[in-house]
């Protein structure tokens, strides 16, 4: 008999019908004698659609009643799965994340977890029942109805796991797994069996949209068994866990992820001074944007070059800024591009194999693909490309860290 968590997203929920086929499954879990907690999505389009109601009344609503708001979605999801369950002669029972009580700070919008009562949850598991319960959400110390921001629903899933120290946390979503890069601009992308928690955070934090990047966070520092499976397909999945695979040697390379969401801006012919780095930095820093890569070249007049990416939302917001900055500085001038994208290969195999690096770039090379930047940690090489040619890129990168599946 195992504890386990299972958590269902939007598409897996979608419609009565869609609802009725996830009972189904718990249901097969609990025959052969597990113990089953499982965290619901809303109905797939329906925070959007509650997001669009509000903004139908204001520009501006209060995050404090746009979290009472958007939780009602899982609140239907919750209640429809445990009918389905009942009327299918499994006994289960549906909270939300405050009568859990699933305990947050009190950042409406973003909440992070503080703490988890299971004393609930285990008493209902104990007598043989399906605890179902809202994910994305909470309850601050003042009551106050809390959400995880999106794709919270994953983090709650894990969070749960972790506090009932479950077996293994199973996240339900439309793809059978996490593959060695999207199929879609790679269609000979291959499912992986297994990944570390380091692999899969590094790749949700470089576009990979399978998980979310606090549930892999979460995860890790409770070592939390996850596995990425399929909805609406038989099959093994992918198991993100502590280990690196000991069965066969470790591949170099994991997977390759990029990001089409970066801006580049260059300040150039800044004083080469101590502290120069803070006066860029700190103003686009307080107006809350968040910085990715850098690189900074020295000149031979004294000067400096200046260069950092940021997402490409608060480009328009951070050119005007690093205008100011110039203006103070007295530096040479600005310049941007938003028409950039990142590149990344990951891999723990990357710590015991060099010339990584150099394989990269020969490989952008052949396809005469210019590298304007770089950027690299333990297990992780990322560079700039202009974004015309991420595809490329990530193609030709696959085919050359041998990713690309063998034809059946």
């Amino acid at each position: 008999m195992a504890l386990i968590v299972q958590k269902y997203g939007g598409t897996s929920v979608g419609s009565p019908e869609k609802i009725a086929a996830v009972a189904e499954r718990v249901k097969r879990f609990v025959d052969q004698g597990d113990q089953v907690v499982v965290v619901v999505s809303a109905m797939s389009g329906e925070t959007n659609r509650l997001i669009a109601l509000a903004q139908g009344i204001t520009e501006s609503p209060s995050p404090r009643e746009m979290d009472v708001l958007l939780s009602t979605g899982e609140q239907v999801t919750i209640a429809l799965l445990a009918m389905s369950l009942q009327k299918i002669g499994c006994d289960a029972r549906s909270y939300t994340g405050s009568q859990v009580a699933i305990v947050t700070d009190s950042a409406h919008m973003k909440a992070r977890i503080s703490r988890i009562d299971e004393q609930k949850m285990r008493a209902d598991l104990d007598a043989g029942k399906v605890v179902i319960v809202a994910g994305f959400q909470g309850v601050d110390e003042q009551g106050n109805i809390t959400t995880l921001g999106r794709g919270g629903s994953d983090t709650t899933g894990v969070a749960l796991a972790a506090a009932l120290q479950a077996d293994e946390c199973q996240i339900y979503t439309d793809v059978d797994g996490v593959y060695t890069t999207d199929p879609r601009v790679v269609p000979s992308a291959k499912r992986l069996e297994r990944i570390t928690f380091e692999e899969m955070l590094e790749m949700a934090s470089l576009g990979s949209k399978v998980l979310q990047i606090r549930s892999v966070e979460f995860a890790g520092k409770y070592n939390v068994p996850l596995r990425v499976l399929s909805s609406f397909q038989e099959g093994p999945g992918t198991l993100i866990s502590l280990e690196e695979d000991s069965s066969m040697e470790q591949p170099i390379v994991a997977g390759i992820a990029f990001n089409r969401d970066e801006a580049k801006l260059t300040l150039l012919g800044v004083p080469d001074l101590p502290g120069v780095a803070s006066r860029i930095l700190g103003p686009i820093s307080a107006a809350n944007v968040e910085v990715d890569m850098i690189v900074q070249n020295v000149a031979q007049d004294q000067t400096t070059d200046f260069t950092f990416t940021v997402h490409r939302n608060e480009y328009k917001k951070t050119l005007n800024i690093l205008q100011q900055v110039c203006d103070d500085l007295g530096a040479r001038e600005v310049r941007g591009d938003d028409g950039i994208a990142k590149v990344s290969l990951v891999g723990v195999g990357m710590r015991s194999h060099a010339g990584v690096a150099s394989k990269m770039f020969d490989a952008l090379a052949a396809e005469s693909i210019n590298i304007q930047m770089i950027s690299t940690s333990e297990i992780k090489i990322s560079v700039v490309v202009s974004e015309k040619y991420l595809e490329l890129a990530v193609r030709a990168l696959h085919t050359a860290f041998g990713l690309d599946a063998k034809a059946e």
